[in-house]
């Protein structure tokens, strides 16, 4: 199964190398990193490109229910495969960019986002897009998950400063193809530390 997740994972970086910001599935390493903040008391967690599933692997490793898990998908692909392999989650084969408008969590706010997007090398109304619409739907302390290949946080200080954000770097590792950050984005009054 892993050598077929990165032989697709690899295909769809040679189609759009813009939309999938990887060459290869995140390994354990960043998937423990990206999720080591939330537990099954988070409540719903939103992941957006959701990819092969390793971040949704290690988050019900932490014991999310899978019935509390929302993957957006915009490859179809991945979306079939998502569907497949977590029977019991929601899958949606979307855009990122529509969560302010499809009213997904009316009445059930978000209690985490884990954003395997590559946010750094998205047009500024994009990244914007997506993370206004993800805090519209996030309740109170609710956190935003972002992996990076950077050398810092991929969402411009100028899009947090309008959306009212904060971005704390929780942690690095070199156990994965590339070597990743993960950034930890929250209200500007929500932000304690990054666990």
């Amino acid at each position: 199964m892993l050598g077929s997740d990165a032989l697709a994972f690899f295909r769809a970086w040679i189609a759009n190398p813009l939309r999938v910001a990887a060459i290869a599935p995140s390994g354990r390493a960043v998937a423990d990193l990206m999720t080591q903040g939330v537990s099954p008391s988070t409540g719903q967690v939103l992941e957006l490109g959701a990819g092969t599933g390793p971040f949704t692997k290690a988050l019900l490793a932490r014991g999310v229910p899978e019935r509390s898990i929302t993957l957006v998908e915009y490859d179809p692909t991945f979306a079939r495969l998502l569907r497949h392999r977590f029977p019991l989650a929601r899958v949606l084969h979307m855009d990122a960019t529509e969560l302010a408008t499809t009213g997904l969590f009316a009445g059930a706010a978000v209690g985490a986002v884990i954003s395997g997007l590559g946010i750094l090398t998205m047009p500024p109304d994009k990244a914007s897009a997506i993370l206004g619409g993800a805090f519209a739907c996030m309740a109170p302390g609710g956190a935003f998950y972002q992996i990076t290949y950077g050398p810092r946080c991929p969402v411009p200080s100028r899009i947090l400063e309008q959306l009212g954000l904060e971005a704390m770097r929780c942690g690095w590792t070199m156990r994965n193809l590339p070597p990743a950050s993960v950034y930890r984005i929250t209200r500007s009054l929500d932000h304690p530390s990054c666990l």
